[in-house]
């Protein structure tokens, strides 16, 4: 019979569903996995993404505010939108990178 400690089953979820981290000069911003948000949080995430889709969004706040929701730290997502500046191309870089690490979480 297997047997597993909860500190186990903690580093597995940790290995799949981590956080993304963006690191800038000698901050991190850790974008969490939206597993790993709070159910709220999650929910919000959604109309945030079903804002990018619309025809009239203002990209680069929906970005900026889904960065500030998915972020462990509003300090440090501060930051690295600050150091981002407003420049839309690199907001949505950061949020496509994002995407891309959280697809393996996703049921």
């Amino acid at each position: 019979m297997a047997s597993y400690t909860l500190d186990d089953i903690r580093a597995a979820a940790e290995a799949k569903y981590g956080a993304t981290e963006i690191n800038f000069g000698d901050d991190v911003c850790r974008l969490l996995n939206p597993l790993r948000l709070p159910k709220e949080k999650r929910t919000e995430l959604l109309a945030i993404q079903d804002q990018l889709d619309g025809e009239d969004a203002d990209q680069e706040a929906v970005l900026g505010q889904a960065i500030r929701l998915v972020a462990e730290s509003q300090p440090a997502a501060n930051k690295l939108l600050k150091a981002v500046g407003s420049d839309l191309a690199i907001l949505a870089e950061i949020f496509e990178t994002y995407g891309k690490g959280t697809q393996v979480g996703e049921a």
